[in-house]
């Protein structure tokens, strides 16, 4: 099985390209609203380490924001109860596909919380940072302050791109993208 990491900045269309792959994908945001939204022991867990600011099951993203913008350690804290039951739900992913040839692995914090593998294949997400931000600025519940603060936790975008093997320029049209995934697939096959 081929494992394939797709880096870029907050907005940059990750997984706008991770599913244009045709293969199964790991998105770990996905996987972060499902928790928030069915998942009792995080709730539990997160209701015990903030108990200001974790109230209702289901979570609720207001909660989780209000408790990140408040106090710089909160921030901390939901990623070590979060993440830990992210990596689980990958690597059940792993365990599904383990007889796919390739899987995409969509995850904001790739490299950051070493979920990558020596042998990955890395595609960073090139786009233009005006066009992300006039998009990020678009979507509902877009906050100039928890944006920053996630920023923050990741790695350089000149860091990611050096250590990735291809590099996707995102320009928001399917054709371009497209014609760059069937060059890589084309390679790593």
């Amino acid at each position: 099985m081929i494992r394939v990491g797709i880096l870029g900045d907050i907005g940059s269309g990750k997984s706008f390209i991770a599913k244009k792959f045709g293969y199964p994908v790991f998105n770990a945001d996905e996987e972060v609203i499902k928790l928030y939204k069915k998942n009792k022991k995080v709730f539990n867990k997160l209701k015990k380490s903030l108990p200001n600011y974790i109230i209702s099951f289901p979570i609720s993203k207001s909660e989780i924001t209000k408790a990140i913008l408040s106090d710089n350690k909160n921030l901390k804290k939901i990623i070590e109860i979060v993440h830990l039951e992210v990596r689980k739900k990958m690597n059940l992913f792993l365990k599904r596909n383990k007889y796919k040839k390739i899987v995409i692995l969509d995850i904001p914090l790739l490299l950051e919380n070493k979920l990558n593998k020596k042998k990955d294949i890395l595609i960073f997400v090139n786009s233009n940072q005006s066009e992300v931000l006039k998009k990020l600025r678009k979507r509902k519940n877009f906050n100039k302050k928890l944006h920053k603060k996630f920023k923050n936790i990741q790695f350089s975008l000149d860091y990611k791109k050096k250590k990735s093997h291809f590099v996707i320029k995102n320009n928001f049209t399917q054709k371009k993208v497209l014609k760059d995934i069937k060059s890589i697939l084309n390679k790593i096959h």
